[in-house]
């Protein structure tokens, strides 16, 4: 594979580079052997949202947003309005007669809330002089209805209309929402997820919210919230707590606690936790293909299937520094971003030989129920699954010099990566590339009359 460097590859992060995986130049299952750097931001990109087949979205701590082609990298627009560092960002889309429009939400430090329109630049909608700026959007497409979450949580109509909001919550704020069936939503606060039921009527006018359940089975606070299907939503929290809930009744189905340490002798001192070791077992992310969940834990990637309740695969260290974003491909690929300044790409494989027990106390309780406190300090080893997979690393992208924030997929485009060099990059398959000037070629000498 032909390697692009861009910068010097450094751990960006505080945890210190491990014994992790090096795949060498030969990369024979990485297609993503072409790049296209894009620039126009001032400051490190956190956001990159898709809007459709060909476009895509980014923006970051400058307060700008660009709107870009993925397949020819082209700047389409520049959207400008905001003073302060972007948030939140995520598409709106809605059907106004027989067309279909999709239109941009950002939420941002300056305290205002602003829609988008990415054909023409315009800012369509704001909203300004909130008590607070939102951490998260969260758009109901069923419901035509949007929300808005921080110091408060708000439900907004199309033309930005509050229609109502909840009560002060504390500093930490609301920090993810995802939605649940009849009409309710989850909202992480701290170490809490709080339910709420959202009555709306065709007059809108007389839209409630209201909080009708707190679930306080977190240990520390919650990093990542996702909702997995119909059925079932997980949450991720700061001390390595992964919880699979039921999404009708909000019953735990399951919980699994990475732990940290051996169960000390008798007698012996309790061992603090240095900050460093709090990062490694820090659930930073959860994606989902509504049959399994990889949690980005430290730097390392683990995959929970959720019908067998327990881990399928797993790689304790998948990068030098922690993982940011994941996700997961329908061909059995799974994808990994990290502080670091790579990208990996990763196989779901059948082992050669019988499995290694994973990590002694990773996923080794199982508990339907609030955990204890005495059962969440021992450590037990993982019953042995039959069946259990390794991820191959097949793909290692490195363009950028500092920590990747996330990424887009495009199954015909490739790969978008931002990062906080300020940079993103669109990673593109050389063949598929190759392709399309060699038909651009033959087409330019067709006109030409040179064949």
């Amino acid at each position: 594979m032909l390697r692009w460097i861009l910068g010097g590859r450094e751990a960006q992060g505080a945890v210190e580079r491990n014994t992790v995986l090096f795949i060498g130049e030969e990369q024979p299952k990485n297609s993503y052997t072409e790049l296209q750097v894009l620039k126009g931001h001032f400051d490190m990109v956190r956001f990159l949202v898709q809007i459709d087949d060909f476009r895509f979205a980014s923006a970051g701590d400058d307060g700008l947003v660009l709107v870009w082609n993925a397949q020819t990298g082209e700047r389409l627009q520049e959207l400008r309005g905001h003073s302060q560092q972007i948030t939140a960002m995520t598409a709106y889309s809605w059907i106004t007669g027989d067309t279909d429009h999709t239109g941009l939400i950002t939420a941002s430090s300056d305290r205002t809330l602003s829609l988008w329109d990415p054909e023409t630049g315009n800012r369509v909608q704001t909203v300004s002089d909130l008590q607070s700026s939102a951490k998260c959007l969260l758009v109901l497409s069923r419901l035509d209805l949007w929300i808005s979450g921080g110091n408060e949580l708000c439900v907004w109509d199309r033309d930005f209309h509050l229609l109502c909001k909840t009560d002060h919550h504390s500093d930490a704020g609301i920090t993810a929402m995802v939605e649940l069936p009849k009409n309710c939503i989850a909202a992480a606060m701290d170490k809490e997820i709080v339910i709420y039921r959202l009555s709306a009527s065709s007059s809108r006018l007389d839209t409630l919210v209201r909080e009708v359940r707190r679930l306080t089975d977190h240990q520390d606070s919650i990093r990542a919230l996702i909702s997995i299907n119909d059925q079932a939503f997980a949450s991720g929290s700061h001390v390595g707590e992964l919880i699979v809930w039921d999404s009708l009744d909000w019953s735990i189905l399951t919980y699994e606690r990475i732990l940290w340490e051996e169960p000390r002798p008798e007698g012996q001192a309790e061992i603090h936790l240095s900050s460093q070791k709090q990062s490694e077992m820090c659930v930073q992310h959860l994606a989902t293909d509504g049959e399994c969940v990889v949690a980005a834990v430290g730097s390392g990637l683990y995959l929970y299937n959720v019908s067998r309740r327990g881990v399928v695969a797993y790689r304790k260290a998948a990068h030098d520094s922690n993982i940011l974003h994941t996700m997961l491909l329908p061909d059995g690929q799974l994808l990994s971003c990290s502080e670091d300044g790579s990208v990996r790409m990763w196989e779901l494989q059948d082992l050669p030989l019988p499995a290694e027990p994973a990590p002694t106390g990773f996923f080794g309780m199982w508990t339907f129920g609030r955990p204890s406190k005495q059962a969440s300090q021992q450590a037990k080893k993982v019953p042995e699954v039959s069946g259990l997979r390794t991820l191959e690393l097949t793909g290692d992208l490195i363009g950028h010099s500092g920590a990747v924030q996330m990424f887009v997929y495009f199954v015909d485009l490739g790969l978008v990566t931002c990062s906080t060099d300020q940079l993103i990059i669109v990673w593109k398959s050389g063949e598929r590339e190759s392709r399309f000037r060699s038909l651009a070629l033959f087409h330019k000498l067709e006109d030409s009359q040179g064949l």
